[in-house]
């Protein structure tokens, strides 16, 4: 059995149909689904180019093995994951675009590779790596609960001044029902314990009664996959772009303080240092 694809070339803007047997696609399904799409996408990449339009399990071994022998070769000391934003996303509650540049410049500056280098004894893996993930609404789908450093872009709403029309447009867009409005009342309410600032009832709110107050990231500390799984702790408060900026900064002086034979970020954050992270800016 054959599955049909489409491979898009960044190089060159054009698309290629790309087949995929039966086998090879059973052999990707066993790849973590988190990497899943770029093991795929890395396959196809090479099959297409070695000039070939179809993938079978040989494609896929080959790639693997390639993949393992030269793994120390493609560490590069840090993993900055970001998901689409507004290039697509009518989710984004932040433009995470600048952030996202900054983060970048900074991750290479800090030269995290040769910090790697000079502590850790061995060839380096990827798990080596310090993991970054910027998400620019609350749905995070760049999965920043289980990376070192996870920023969650965030919009607080409030209640403003002009006349609630008592459409229920921001009820039905609020997924946590933080949203209130009763027979009695003038206009909505909102549950700030049960509210994840997406900023939803901002965007479907078609008076303007609903307005934006705080506009930021949230970040979370600490998280991991592995033998020893942990979810990050979220610091207290809002952050702006600048005090992102300056939290990873510190993260990553921490990190490279402390980190012998490549311990990661997430395992050297005990209570005593998140409290400090968590007093920076608060």
């Amino acid at each position: 059995m054959i599955v049909m694809t489409q491979y898009s070339n960044k190089n060159t803007g054009t698309g290629a149909n790309m087949k995929w047997r039966e086998d090879a696609e059973e052999a990707v399904k066993k790849v973590p689904f988190f990497v899943r799409k770029k093991v795929r996408a890395r396959v196809e990449k090479e099959a297409l180019d070695q000039g070939k339009t179809v993938i079978t399990l040989a494609e896929v071994n080959d790639t693997r093995t390639r993949f393992l022998s030269n793994m120390k070769n493609e560490v590069k000391g840090f993993q900055l994951d970001t998901c689409f934003g507004q290039g697509g996303c009518p989710n984004t509650c932040v433009s995470g675009d600048s952030l996202l540049e900054r983060l970048e410049k900074l991750l290479q500056q800090e030269d995290l590779l040769g910090f790697l280098k000079k502590t850790v004894k061995g060839d380096l893996k990827f798990h080596h790596e310090v993991r970054v993930s910027l998400a620019q609404c609350p749905n995070a789908c760049s999965q920043p609960q289980i990376k070192d450093i996870g920023i969650i872009g965030a919009q607080t709403p409030k209640v403003g001044q002009r006349e609630c029309s008592r459409c229920l447009a921001c009820i039905e867009a609020c997924k946590e029902n933080a949203v209130l409005l009763d027979d009695d009342s003038p206009s909505p309410s909102i549950d700030f314990k049960a509210c994840i600032s997406c900023g939803a009832c901002i965007r479907a709110c078609p008076t303007g009664t609903m307005e934006q107050d705080i506009k930021g990231y949230r970040v979370l500390l600490g998280g991991r996959l592995g033998r020893h799984p942990r979810l990050a702790r979220e610091l207290d408060g809002l952050f702006t772009e600048d005090q992102v900026v300056d939290l990873v900064r510190a993260c990553l002086s921490f990190y490279k303080q402390h980190s012998t034979d490549g311990k990661r970020f997430s395992v050297l954050l005990d209570d005593m240092a998140f409290d400090y992270f968590n007093s920076l800016f608060n």
